[in-house]
């Protein structure tokens, strides 16, 4: 695993692992003995990876498991912003490496990337207050040479777009466009903190699964069901029904058109 020279002129730095529990628990250790931040943290195979909702991620080697700390990087307010930061960054890392992108390659609310409908990786954002200091981590899992069995959603591996593609190669490319990325959301946050998510919104909006379809959403509280209208400057998702339109700060996104992406709770291993 490398960092090319203008990621690390940009302060990143990388620690490689053969293996270990969760990349993400790594980072968060690492911001706890006082890591200054931009570090990656990148292993072959974790052995207890988890996702959203502490679900199981299944970390077989040969995918992608990388996580990133960024200490301070923002107001917390604003930090949930990050998902959708990295979702373009890696969106943007895929196709360059595929030569694949929309409409095939979709982001899917708010944090899975999908290869024609299938889901080939997801995000796990997680902030920590240390002291004073804002620490959050971002977790990366993309399945690279395989896909998770028993899912209640299709799931598919890049190597189906560009047999040979390996971890290394993601991970090269996810580092760079996650470094011009991040400081571009930066400096439109400077330049315009009334809306500091305005540009990355487009750019994500123009590569998402979904826009003016019927999906579901599942919630701690049951179901809604409407059409995907957007993302409001806050990054909620937009859900237009019969008393108009709704807006959600997080839950789990179906497609329920799609065969067998019908959600069953606690199924299958899962990032998103």
């Amino acid at each position: 695993m490398h960092l090319s020279p203008e990621t690390e002129s940009a302060g990143y730095r990388i620690l490689s692992l053969e293996a270990t529990d969760s990349t993400n628990d790594d980072a968060l250790k690492a911001a706890r003995e006082g890591d200054p931040g931009k570090l990656w943290i990148v292993a072959a195979e974790q052995r207890a990876g988890r996702g959203r909702h502490g679900r199981h991620w299944s970390s077989p080697v040969g995918n992608l498991y990388a996580s990133l700390l960024l200490m301070d990087p923002c107001e917390a307010a604003i930090a949930p912003q990050l998902g959708f930061v990295a979702g373009l960054a890696l969106h943007e890392a895929v196709e360059t490496v595929t030569g694949q992108g929309a409409p095939r390659l979709a982001l899917k609310w708010p944090n899975d990337l999908l290869l024609d409908r299938a889901k080939i990786s997801g995000l796990l954002l997680e902030g920590h207050r240390i002291g004073g200091a804002l620490a959050i981590v971002i977790g990366f899992g993309v399945n690279v040479a395989f896909a998770p069995t028993g899912t209640p959603y299709p799931t598919a591996t890049l190597q189906e777009l560009k047999p040979g593609l390996t971890r290394e190669d993601v991970f090269a490319a996810l580092a760079a466009s996650f470094a011009r990325t991040f400081s571009a959301w930066r400096a439109a946050a400077r330049m315009s903190p009334s809306d500091p998510l305005g540009a990355i919104r487009r750019l994500w909006l123009e590569r998402a699964a979904g826009i003016g379809q019927e999906v579901t959403i599942r919630l701690p509280s049951g179901e809604k069901h409407g059409i995907f209208a957007g993302l409001d400057r806050f990054g909620r998702l937009q859900l237009k029904g019969s008393g108009g339109t709704e807006l959600i700060d997080a839950g789990d996104l179906y497609f329920p058109h799609l065969q067998h992406d019908i959600a069953k709770p606690d199924a299958g291993t899962t990032r998103s």
